[in-house]
């Protein structure tokens, strides 16, 4: 027992001035006007804190917390009438998941002739679906689940960092046609908000299924409000919150031994991520020619990032909070379910 004491103790020493200082730079991201200053300010600050050798660890949780505020907020935009709409792009949706397939077999085929690795290792750092999922699938085909994590860290990290301020400088703010149902906050509703998002991790829980506690409340709250009954806002402080959390869970993924372990390998991840956002625009480019919808949209809808990274960008600068949302959902849904056939086939092809 005193041990466990100990252990939550210590902890508790490492987390108490990771959020003093995810706080403090979310703040001065914020004076600085950037984007997504309540996510990248502590990403940054804790990711180069630890790689400095700070001993700074993200609260037991947090990620998951701040998943569900991130999720209960987009469930928000899902009403009747956007949902009918959503059906008039379903080509589309469909369209940007299978391609986000191709296009990381392209970067696996890339990461395995660079980095001198096998190719299961090479395939499941590549493919843009969810970290733990890939390193999952990869472990059981002999991958370095080490290297697949870390490849998907720096991922991420890039893509948050890279496509807000990239749309940011080109403009792309406060174009978006949609808005949630619930504006404001109304006190008697929020338990009715927090109840159908519950509702929703409980039944990806149950199922099984990975990003319970972003996609739980998504559905909860997305099929209530498709409903039409009246909900509550979320407070901005949850929202600002739950983007100061993630920042926090991805930062603290860095440390001092990151780069050094495998210099080469993570060299190229870096060199796929940049490949990967590249063709994720020129997939964008390519939709904008046939769908009626805004590059800056098709463009955060075919990034390679994470599902809650993505939906709060796009609810951030107001970009099409219901399609991308749809988009990227369907994105790891495709890549969990085809990697393994597809890395069936990519290992044929390489031989």
């Amino acid at each position: 027992m005193s041990n466990t004491l100990q252990g939550i103790a210590a902890h508790g020493r490492q987390v108490l001035p990771t959020l003093i200082l995810a706080l403090l730079a979310a703040l001065l991201a914020q004076a600085a006007t950037l984007p997504l200053p309540w996510m990248i300010g502590p990403l940054f600050a804790v990711a180069g804190a630890r790689m400095a050798g700070w001993r700074l660890s993200a609260p037991r949780g947090g990620r998951q917390a701040g998943q569900w505020a991130i999720g209960a907020a987009l469930g928000l935009y899902f009403s009747p009438s956007v949902v009918a709409e959503l059906t008039h792009h379903a080509p589309l949706v469909v369209g940007a998941a299978v391609a986000s397939l191709v296009l990381g077999v392209a970067c696996a085929w890339i990461t395995l002739k660079l980095a001198r690795v096998d190719a299961p290792t090479a395939f499941f750092a590549a493919l843009p679906g969810g970290a733990s999922e890939m390193a999952t699938l990869a472990e059981r085909w002999g991958g370095a689940v080490d290297r697949i994590a870390a490849a998907h860290a720096l991922r991420v990290m890039m893509v948050v960092s890279l496509v807000p301020l990239a749309l940011t400088v080109a403009g792309a703010h406060g174009t978006d046609a949609y808005a949630p149902l619930a504006r404001e906050v109304d006190p008697q509703r929020i338990p009715l908000l927090i109840a159908a998002s519950l509702v929703g991790v409980c039944i990806f829980k149950v199922l099984r299924i990975a990003n319970a506690w972003v996609l739980g409340p998504l559905l909860g709250v997305g099929v209530v409000s498709a409903m039409a009954i009246p909900l509550s806002a979320l407070p901005a402080w949850v929202i600002n919150g739950g983007q100061l959390l993630i920042g926090c869970s991805l930062g603290s993924r860095f440390s001092r031994e990151f780069f050094h372990a495998a210099p080469r390998f993570m060299a190229v991840a870096a060199l796929s991520a940049l490949l990967s956002i590249a063709l994720g625009f020129a997939l964008a480019l390519a939709m904008a020619q046939f769908a009626d919808v805004p590059l800056a949209t098709l463009a955060l809808a075919t990034a390679p990032g994470g599902v809650a990274e993505m939906c709060i960008t796009a609810k951030v600068l107001q970009l099409g909070v219901p399609l991308i949302t749809a988009c990227h959902v369907l994105r790891v849904t495709v890549l969990t379910l085809g990697a393994q056939r597809a890395f069936i086939a990519f290992r044929k092809l390489v031989g």
